[in-house]
């Protein structure tokens, strides 16, 4: 329920997770084999995004599980700005960008790191992040875990401090919290 003051109160004694939540994310989810390369089965969160009410069902178990411990939300270029900037907004914090090189100016920190299937480097803003700041990443999915771990370095590496990782998707075959340890791994569906 939205409160005059802009926020979200969760209402008394209902779960803001549905218990068929994860049958209707997997519902919408496209699997599309082959893509990027031959092997890989891309999983497609785009048609949840056109589902209003079950986004936003997203975003409320997200807000539930993490509000009160978060000062700033972080988003994992690109479908982890959606998820992100919409959680940020929801917990009423501040949302950092964490873009692909070169597509940020100022003075910036970077990390290489490598995908199941290539290599990339991420960016972010030398002052997005404070010192002791509770910082919370959200992406679309993780897989081997390569983006959230490097993204969570280049956070910590300004002093922050990633308490964890919100995604809708989680790859279990390519064991991507083992790259995470010591911070929560929260997803809402499980391949």
């Amino acid at each position: 329920m939205r409160l005059a003051s802009g926020h979200w109160e969760k209402p008394k004694g209902v779960s803001m997770v549905d218990q068929d939540l994860e049958k209707r994310i997997k519902e919408k989810i496209r699997s599309i084999p082959d893509y990027p390369k031959k092997g890989i089965i891309f999983r497609d969160i785009i048609p949840l995004f056109h589902d209003g009410e079950l986004f936003g069902k997203c975003i409320d178990a997200f807000a539930e599980r993490f509000e009160g411990s978060v000062d700033a939300v972080a988003g994992i270029e690109a479908r982890g700005f959606i998820i992100g900037s919409a959680l940020a907004h929801r917990l009423g914090k501040g949302f950092i960008p964490i873009r692909k090189e070169g597509k940020l100016p100022g003075d910036k920190v970077k990390k290489t790191y490598s995908l199941e299937y290539s290599n990339a480097t991420i960016e972010m803003q030398r002052d997005a992040v404070e010192k002791n700041e509770r910082i919370l990443l959200a992406d679309d999915l993780i897989a081997t875990g390569g983006t959230a771990s490097a993204a969570s370095k280049l956070i910590e590496s300004l002093g922050g401090k990633v308490i964890g990782l919100a995604v809708i998707v989680e790859l279990l075959d390519l064991h991507g919290r083992k790259k995470l340890k010591g911070k929560e791994v929260f997803s809402l569906v499980k391949y």
